[in-house]
């Protein structure tokens, strides 16, 4: 906030980050027609910028530039200013990103687009310093430069619009001849083994990335082919992550991304979206291992989770803020003498010992803690300890430090409830309890949906975002797509056939507005949303699963659980809507290529039938455990209750009153067992 204290235009709305800027001198709009109303009538360029409540360099452009009275006189004098919350408005972030993408050859947050005031963009960045420095063009610079060229220069301002739509409108994709194979699933693979760190794990350069999806997909990869590279990048990925410091080892939880190779230094901010797709990549690489570490860490993150990104109704908050006090991981960082007057000697030894430590710091001269260099079995040698002695002290230590750290300034919550990103928790909170056999973290799951269909559901359609009591804006498609997941997972995780019917109706209102009939695939938009200046159809995964890649895969899940060949129709034709988009980089949609694997692959449909009992119990405790993604699974106590969801199992019997095991490939079903022995032996036999 500066020094001025009328509010501009952004103080009547909800969300954090336009109100973040509300006491800005910058007159500020919404998105909405009063402002293009305005624009026209004055004849005025449109400045739009683009961001997010938690993300560190809209912070900064917002202090050098909005907060500052010069930068101010020129955008109320010259420019018509609207303001966007990417996460509240993802379908607006979405084309602009594209457009920036375009025009500079690259994009990120804070986006800033000048336009017209019919919306097309003339000129696009990122962050713009206020005075020309890092070699970038600053804002003062491009404020006056571009007004002048939009009022002497139309037809220039015309030849980039024109130019601006072809493009956009040549990315609208159309259905190929050719379609996708199997073949593509051995290009991804091969294009994140050329991406992959073989020292530090993860893909690409710095800064890195989490990319749970890479995860997920080469899980799915080694399941299907048994490519022992494909587990070895997961599990080096996982544990180097977990090892740095993007992994926040005092109070758990991951941070956005690294700014280094070793996962050292992190952008410290925490979203909601990385640690449920985290938590779930951890679950199931622990399904596959069985190795403890994967569990601990899954189970931390919902610890995490819950103590700071959880509301009192059980609803998920969207982010924690890297900056605290205006200082970029403030809240995260320790001077070495501080460890030590919390700890005291002994413990504060062993500690800093562990966890890379020193006066000098790794980070602007303090320290973030991590184990990229530690050897806790050194460590334990070295302070005379067996490991379980060194664990418990460190913990210890942890809880100390943590409860020390409570009293800091906490950084800035967006508070904001999203449709999409609860519901990626909720599918992981799902898994997890079904993996680890807890009833809590299915609770959580299960309040939260209550809370996503009591609070964002209006008049029957389904919203967006929450937050203060105010549902806004339709949905868009990873809303849908999304919630199916969750609905999914939670049937999987309890086999209460509401969670099917649920899925089932989301799925069927996702096709009917966000379907494209022509060429196939899904629009980012549906028929309930605002019309921009594209509708984008995206396979590509950002920095979340596109929807267009949840979309095939819940189809795919959803046509193997209900044997609905319709849902298997839609993802056939996009793998000739998507053929072109993924043959040029295959490695950029693997959420998209699970679906692929699981239609190109035998998959199997078990039906379980019958009362509560023990040998039900152990059928579907071990199937529970395993990593099958290649296994459908049904559950009802009798066929009757099957028969709104799955119809083809109607006819179904179960034999002699005792729990009844159906195996069937491409619904050709073999012989029913009663035997859990031979049922199981024959469900997840070695391929």
């Amino acid at each position: 906030m500066t020094s001025k204290q009328i509010p501009n235009k952004l103080s009547e709305e909800k969300s954090p980050y336009l109100l973040q800027h509300a006491y800005n001198p910058v007159n500020w709009y919404p998105w909405g027609e009063e402002a293009f109303v305005k624009a026209k009538q004055e004849n005025k360029p449109i400045f739009l910028s683009i961001g997010y409540s938690t993300c560190h360099w809209c912070h900064v452009m917002a202090h050098e530039s909005f907060e500052d009275e010069e930068v101010a006189n020129m955008l109320n004098e010259h420019y018509i200013s609207i303001k966007v919350d990417r996460e509240e408005r993802p379908d607006v972030d979405s084309i602009y990103m594209k457009v920036c993408q375009m025009m500079a050859g690259h994009g990120g947050w804070p986006l800033t687009i000048f336009m017209t005031p019919d919306k097309i963009p003339f000129y696009a960045g990122t962050y713009f310093p206020k005075e020309s420095k890092y070699g970038r063009p600053g804002l003062v610079e491009a404020l006056e430069q571009l007004h002048i060229k939009y009022s002497t220069d139309p037809e220039h301002i015309s030849e980039v619009t024109d130019s601006v739509k072809q493009a956009l409108d040549s990315t609208t994709r159309q259905k190929s001849t050719h379609r996708l194979t199997k073949e593509i699933t051995d290009q991804a693979f091969q294009q994140l083994g050329r991406g992959y760190d073989f020292t530090y794990g993860g893909f690409w350069e710095a800064p890195k990335f989490p990319q749970p999806q890479n995860v997920m997909f080469l899980l799915r990869y080694y399941h299907f082919t048994g490519k022992t590279a494909a587990l070895k990048m997961v599990e080096s990925t996982l544990q180097n992550m977990a090892a740095g410091g993007i992994w926040d080892h005092i109070g758990f939880g991951f941070a956005r991304y690294s700014t280094d190779e070793k996962w050292l230094i992190p952008h410290f901010e925490k979203m909601l979206y990385d640690n449920a797709l985290l938590l779930i990549a951890y679950t199931e690489c622990y399904q596959v291992t069985k190795n403890p570490f994967y569990k601990k860490i899954a189970v931390q993150i919902i610890e995490f989770v819950k103590r700071e990104m959880m509301s009192e109704e059980g609803a998920f908050y969207s982010a924690i803020d890297a900056d605290s006090e205006g200082v970029e991981g403030k809240y995260y960082v320790w001077e070495d003498e501080e460890i030590f007057d919390i700890l005291g000697e002994e413990l504060g030894d062993i500690y800093t010992t562990a966890y890379g430590i020193t006066p000098y710091g790794n980070f602007e001269g303090k320290n973030i803690p991590n184990l990229i260099r530690s050897s806790l079995e050194s460590v334990a040698d070295e302070f005379d300890l067996t490991i379980e002695e060194l664990e418990v002290q460190l913990d210890e230590a942890r809880q100390k430090l943590l409860t020390e750290r409570e009293k800091r300034v906490y950084p800035h919550v967006d508070d904001k409830v999203l449709t999409s990103w609860n519901a990626m928790m909720i599918a992981g909170l799902a898994k997890a309890s079904k993996v680890f056999h807890n009833k809590d973290y299915l609770s959580m799951a299960q309040k939260a949906i209550a809370f996503v269909e009591e609070k964002l559901v209006k008049d029957g359609t389904l919203m967006a975002r929450y937050r203060d009591g105010e549902t806004k804006y339709d949905a868009y498609l990873d809303d849908y797509a999304y919630l199916v997941w969750s609905y999914l997972e939670l049937y999987q995780a309890e086999f209460n056939l509401e969670y099917l019917s649920k899925a089932k109706d989301q799925l069927e209102a996702m096709i009917e507005l966000f379907g494209d009939e022509e060429h196939g695939g899904f629009f980012f938009s549906g028929k309930n949303n605002e019309r921009l200046i594209s509708n984008d159809k995206e396979i590509y995964d950002g920095a979340t699963p596109s929807g267009n890649s949840i979309a095939a895969y819940v189809l795919v899940q959803m046509a193997n659980l209900t044997g609905e060949t319709r849902y298997l129709d839609k993802v056939e034709e996009m793998y000739a809507t998507f053929y072109e988009d993924m043959n040029k980089q295959a490695s950029a949609g693997v959420f998209f290529l699970q679906s692929i694997l699981l239609t190109e692959n035998p998959t199997k449909e078990v039906v379980v039938l019958g009362q509560s009992e023990p040998s039900k119990a152990e059928v579907l405790n071990k199937l529970q455990n395993s990593f099958i993604p290649d296994i459908a699974l049904l559950v009802a106590n009798s066929p009757e209750q099957l028969k709104n969801v799955a119809p083809f199992v109607v006819d179904y019997k179960i034999i002699d009153g005792q729990t009844t095991i159906y195996v069937c490939e491409n619904f050709a079903c073999q012989q029913p067992t009663t035997d859990v022995d031979t049922a199981l032996a024959n469900i997840l036999r070695i391929k």
